[in-house]
């Protein structure tokens, strides 16, 4: 297959995922996002594969996810429970990964393991469940997943909305490269202690957002 044909065919496949993007630009002039950064490491944008994640507070999280970082197409690791829905077609087509939080199967891990190591963003929420209050426990997964495919953590924090009216507000902060903390075979300790620091970096931008 040319090149042309396989540039055609991958924007054909990502037109749904761009379709939200452009459809969803009035969603974000309504929005009014006001995105932050915790350091110059932070602005710096996205190149390669990483591994975003994010508290969540509700279903339009991933929306502020792509409104926070607009320039990367991103995939999004979806729990069985909601792709099982009539929406999870949609999903699909949009680049969501679906995964069982209960028993993940090696298939799923390695299907985001190769999407990383390609290049792609994947982003996803480590409670695994909405909480609209202070961040909970994270599963460590996602170190798991960087390991594995040797790209950054890149942690984000979307301030939970008292109502619809509300500013936007998103802050990322400085990209956590696993590997070179403790190397690429991590000991059982250490992704725990990796984990926590990612739950201690996302405790910190929410600091950075008390009024």
């Amino acid at each position: 297959m040319s090149k042309s044909n396989k540039a055609s065919l991958l924007a054909l496949k990502n037109l749904p995922h761009d379709f939200v993007r452009v459809t969803g630009s009035p969603v974000a002039l309504w929005q009014r996002p006001r995105i932050l950064y915790d350091g110059t490491g932070a602005r710096r944008k996205i190149r390669g594969g990483a591994l975003l994640i994010a508290n969540h507070t509700g279903f339009f999280d991933p929306v502020y996810m792509m409104l926070a970082v607009p320039y990367r197409r991103q995939f999004f690791i979806v729990s069985e429970e909601v792709m099982d829905k009539p929406l999870g077609t949609l999903l699909r087509a949009c680049r969501c990964i679906r995964i069982d939080r209960q028993n993940p199967n090696l298939a799923t891990f390695r299907e985001i393991i190769a999407r990383l190591k390609s290049g792609e963003v994947i982003s996803m929420f480590p409670e695994g469940h909405i909480n609209r209050d202070a961040a909970g426990s994270f599963q460590s997964g996602m170190v798991l997943m960087a390991v594995r495919s040797g790209v950054p953590i890149v942690p984000m924090y979307i301030k939970p909305k008292q109502k619809p009216s509300d500013r936007l507000t998103v802050v990322l902060g400085e990209r956590v490269s696993v590997t070179e903390l403790y190397g690429d075979r991590p000991t059982f300790a250490q992704i725990d202690a990796a984990t926590r620091l990612l739950y201690e970096r996302e405790a910190k931008l929410a600091e950075l957002l008390r009024d």
